[in-house]
């Protein structure tokens, strides 16, 4: 079977609320087959969490007073992995969170996170934690969408909080339609075709 390179990408301008979907063909092993949820992106530079690479520990390993909440953790990106983010359905119960969309919030009042999950008012579905993130400095993430490295679409709550790990890539393709459709199945090395 021979697949056929050439597609246009969908022109959806980044933004915050935007997913980036790695090209089937993008090699950097930090980003290949990702799907990236973008919760800023302004003439100084971008930043957003990958979606669907989970790191081995879960929060309670990395968080202390946390036992028992074995949250899935998610690795965000290359830069600074030595930080904790956070992105949540639960803006007017977490202080100091800033808006990304209608329903989703990044960040807020770690403490009181932590409170809330330990009283098992925050449901475990509704909040990702990631380790790192993923960021562009001014015109880089330009750059790569000129290059094709990136697919672009608005996000769905339904695609960033309840579809998983396994399948974010493919569904947010599924969620482009038509044509894109077809390279979820195209291989990561056309040359193993």
């Amino acid at each position: 079977m021979i697949y056929i390179i050439a597609y246009i990408t969908i022109m959806i301008v980044p933004s915050q609320h935007t997913l980036l979907i790695a090209d089937p063909f993008l090699k950097d092993p930090n980003f290949m087959r990702t799907v990236i949820y973008m919760c800023r992106h302004e003439e100084g530079g971008s930043f957003g969490f990958v979606l669907n690479k989970l790191f081995k520990p879960t929060l309670d390993e990395f968080i202390n007073g946390l036992e028992g909440t074995s949250i899935p953790v998610y690795y965000g990106g290359p830069v600074q992995p030595d930080t904790v983010h956070f992105i949540h359905l639960y803006p007017e119960l977490i202080p100091d969170c800033i808006p990304v969309s209608e329903e989703i919030s990044w960040g807020g009042n770690f403490e009181v996170v932590k409170q809330w999950l330990l009283d098992g008012k925050i449901n475990p579905e509704k909040i990702k934690f990631f380790i790192g993130y993923s960021g562009w400095e001014k015109g880089q993430l330009e750059d790569e969408l000129a290059e094709h490295s990136w697919l672009t679409a608005t996000a769905t709550r339904k695609l960033v909080f309840e579809t998983g790990p396994e399948d974010v890539w493919k569904e947010s393709l599924r969620h482009l339609g038509g044509k894109y459709e077809q390279i979820i199945n195209y291989p990561i090395d056309p040359q193993l075709n």
